[in-house]
């Protein structure tokens, strides 16, 4: 070994011999000096000599096994290898005899003290060995690394050697005093104490340090922690909280633990914070919420009723908050919401349907929208707008929307109602609601429409009312109507409101035809009547020709043959079929004596071609009126009832009622406040009338809906089973409406009947093309 150049404190001025003894007496005391006396500093000539003394020591050619005879590199291999060997385990020697004492000292501390002991020596060791495995460097650069890369097991770099040495000869024998303390100081501070959290802290540390890989000495691991410090703290954890949970819930309301255990589980979530390794907080909360939450589920769930019948919003919330955190918690929760909200909305429409015929549909229509709105907001307020808690509200609501004390008088009440107040709403002066209430209250409708089952009643109702509201001009704005088309045409597609919308483009095309004819009668130098005529669509209106024949007063057939000459011009082959009991106008009253100002009455075509024959004489019975006009009695008797009514007519004497037999005469004496009235109002038997008429297309539509999605489905699939047939036709047909099975029987017979199927083996259809 050659001689040290330098002249260094401490170090001897004879050169180093490669005897490993004394080289490590020399050795050992800078060691002793870093790891007892660091805070007391170490000069640099110390400091060299020793990282001096390691790198000559290892570099000695006059190693052990050496011969002349041997290849120079291979026995200065051999010789570092020897000596390097050597050197490791004297100093792993001196770190276990550093350890040990410090295992006795140990002894003397309990509780903090230990725990002050333990990280204070902690701190010092780890310090410490950095400085050595600097000094070592050349020993873990060279022999560490050759023998690592040989494979060989329990060879470490010098830093790590320490963490080993401490893990195998202090740790294993004070680890678990230490630990003890650790819970001793968590306990305390869960029982409201002030504690020292840092020396936690740090021995947390120290345990996470403490984890390395035995297979691969450069990598580590969490094993040490999760056995020494994570599974007594869940151990403890746990018992702490079932003691305290256990006597808490005894001793107080469920509403009050809800609150203790929030607390509790914040306070848990606030320790990994701040002094807990990030592992641990999984764990930890499957710790927290098995024991504060799931061992005592069945109490919160019991509560759950009271606080529904009691709105207890702020309960319900903390309640879902703490069952969300444990598997299926919240399940029991969401049934008990689904009964609840469905009694609820069941009770409310029971509140207003005293007699269904008579109910309003704004005041029904408002009960199902009240409920809704009401445990909407609760779902989003309390149940953090779940999406499962969401779908148990529509699954209540689509029961008491369609299966409620109202419809026990027919399935299609719901949207039958829902349909007239959108009416009424869409209908001038109506509503009476400003523009933007009124798109707000289209959006509740489409609401309520989204849990209605039988779609296509709403539908068939929806476009006879929107039909007269375009025929007389009567929509309270083009904006909404459109606005309402485009919110059904989202929920249930194009083909739902494709109709509809033709309907709009009629009455466009109409107001251009009008224009047309009126420019044409000017030309001709023709003096008409002002009139307007709308060109209906045969395929795309729900009306139906008059029920009666008609006889118009001349005038008005004189331009209505006029208008039908004109069309047909424009277009050849179309055939008109004039709807009478549709058309209306106004009629100036001139007669009546001491009027300010004449009259104008607006009346229906039947009520101007009964006035028009008192310009004839002041007096006609009731079998000239019906001579004259050709009405039957179902158009004639209401028509003349509402002119009596209002007392444009008098009845004559011995008349005692509308039929025949009676005369009827002018009342040159009328009176009225307006000087505009309106004659042309419907009776309430009419509308009943057309509500069965209604009523009894839908059923004739659905026979036809349920046979073409049958002939659709077979003839896609060729061959089917006959129960699977029937299920697929309601997978196609339920978004209109829910079909009955029995329905859909009849229909499959019909189509076998007319040969569109036939019956094959083993109770399978097929598809006839």
């Amino acid at each position: 070994m050659p001689p040290i150049a330098m002249s260094m404190s401490g170090m001897p001025s004879q050169p180093i011999r490669d005897d490993i003894d004394n080289t490590w007496q020399y050795l050992q005391g800078g060691i002793t000096r870093i790891m007892t006396n660091l805070q007391d500093g170490i000069d640099l000539g110390t400091y060299m000599g020793i990282y001096t003394a390691v790198h000559n020591f290892c570099t000695s050619q006059k190693a052990v096994g050496f011969t002349p005879s041997s290849n120079i590199s291979s026995g200065s291999h051999r010789g570092a290898h020897l000596l390097g060997e050597d050197l490791y385990k004297k100093l792993t020697e001196y770190l276990t005899n550093h350890l040990t004492e410090l295992v006795t000292e140990s002894k003397a501390h309990t509780d903090e003290a230990l725990l002050a002991f333990y990280i204070r020596e902690w701190h010092r060791y780890t310090i410490a060995a950095k400085y050595i495995h600097h000094l070592f460097r050349y020993l873990n650069r060279h022999w560490v690394k050759r023998e690592m890369d040989e494979g060989k097991k329990s060879i470490y770099d010098v830093y790590t050697l320490h963490l080993v040495r401490w893990r195998d000869v202090l740790f294993k024998l004070v680890s678990e005093k230490v630990m003890q303390a650790v819970l001793k100081l968590v306990e305390r501070q869960r029982n409201g104490e002030t504690i020292e959290y840092n020396q936690i802290k740090q021995v947390v540390e120290s345990f996470v340090s403490l984890g390395l890989d035995e297979g691969d000495s450069t990598k580590t691991t969490l094993d040490v922690y999760r056995y020494h410090f994570e599974k007594p703290y869940l151990d403890a954890t746990k018992i702490f909280y079932q003691n305290e949970s256990k006597q808490f819930v005894a001793d107080n309301s469920v509403v009050e633990y809800m609150k203790k255990a929030e607390t509790r589980l914040d306070e848990e979530e606030e320790r990994v914070k701040i002094y807990l390794h990030p592992d641990i907080g999984i764990p930890l909360k499957k710790c927290c919420n098995l024991v504060l939450i799931a061992e005592h589920s069945n109490i919160l769930r019991d509560e759950f009723q009271v606080l529904l019948d009691n709105d207890r919003e702020e309960d319900m919330a903390r309640m879902y908050s703490l069952l969300s955190r444990i598997a299926d918690g919240l399940d029991p929760l969401r049934a008990k919401f689904e009964a609840h909200v469905r009694k609820a909305g069941l009770a409310a429409v029971a509140k207003v349907a005293s007699d269904a015929d008579k109910l309003e549909p704004k005041i029904y229509v408002d009960a199902l929208l009240e409920i809704h709105t009401q445990y909407q907001g609760l779902v989003k307020r309390a149940f953090n707008d779940e999406p499962e808690f969401t779908r148990s509200l529509d699954n209540a609501c689509r029961e008491f929307v369609n299966r409620n004390e109202v419809c026990k008088s027919g399935s299609n009440k719901s949207p039958e109602l829902l349909a007239k107040y959108t009416d009424i709403l869409l209908r001038k002066s109506g509503s009476g609601v400003e523009e933007a209430e009124l798109e707000k209250t289209l959006t509740q409708i489409m609401t309520v429409f989204k849990y209605i089952e039988d779609k296509d009643v709403f539908q068939k109702f929806y476009s006879r009312m929107l039909a007269r509201r375009l025929v007389h001009s009567n929509s309270s704005s083009d904006d909404a109507e459109t606005s309402m088309i485009s919110k059904l045409k989202e929920a249930c597609g194009f083909e739902y409101t494709n109709k509809l919308q033709r309907m709009f483009q009629d009455m466009q095309i109409s107001k251009d035809l009008n224009t047309g004819f009126k420019e044409h009668v000017q030309a001709a130098g023709i003096k008409g009547l002002d009139s307007s005529y709308s060109i209906l669509g045969t395929g795309f209106w729900p009306l139906t020709a008059p029920g009666t024949n008609f006889n118009p007063p001349e005038e008005i057939l004189a331009d209505c043959e006029r208008f039908s000459r004109f069309y047909r011009n424009k277009h050849e082959g179309r055939k008109l079929t004039w709807l009478w009991q549709l058309c209306k106008g106004e009629v100036k009253a001139n007669y009546i004596k001491n009027a300010k100002m004449p009259y104008t009455f607006q009346v229906s075509i039947y009520q101007m071609a009964i006035l028009l024959l008192f310009n004839e004489k002041d007096k006609n019975t009731y079998d000239e009126i019906v001579s004259t006009t050709q009405l039957n009695s179902e158009a004639l008797d209401p028509s003349l009832g509402i002119l009596v009514k209002a007392k444009v007519l008098n009845l004559g004497p011995g008349s005692d009622k509308v039929g025949p037999g009676a005369f009827f005469a002018l009342n040159y004496e009328f009176k009225n406040k307006k000087f505009r009235v309106n004659l042309n109002v419907g009776m309430k038997s009419e509308t009943k009338q057309e509500e069965v008429e209604t009523n009894k297309t839908i059923e004739e539509d659905r026979k036809l809906l349920l046979q073409s999605a049958i002939v659709r489905i077979m003839k896609a699939r060729k061959r089917m089973k006959h129960q699977q047939l029937v299920s697929e036709t309601i997978n196609q047909i339920r978004q209109r409406f829910v079909p009955k099975v029995g329905d859909i029987k009849k229909c499959i017979e019909i189509l076998l009947d007319k040969e569109y199927l036939e019956r094959l083996d083993d109770d399978d259809l097929g598809y006839l093309a």
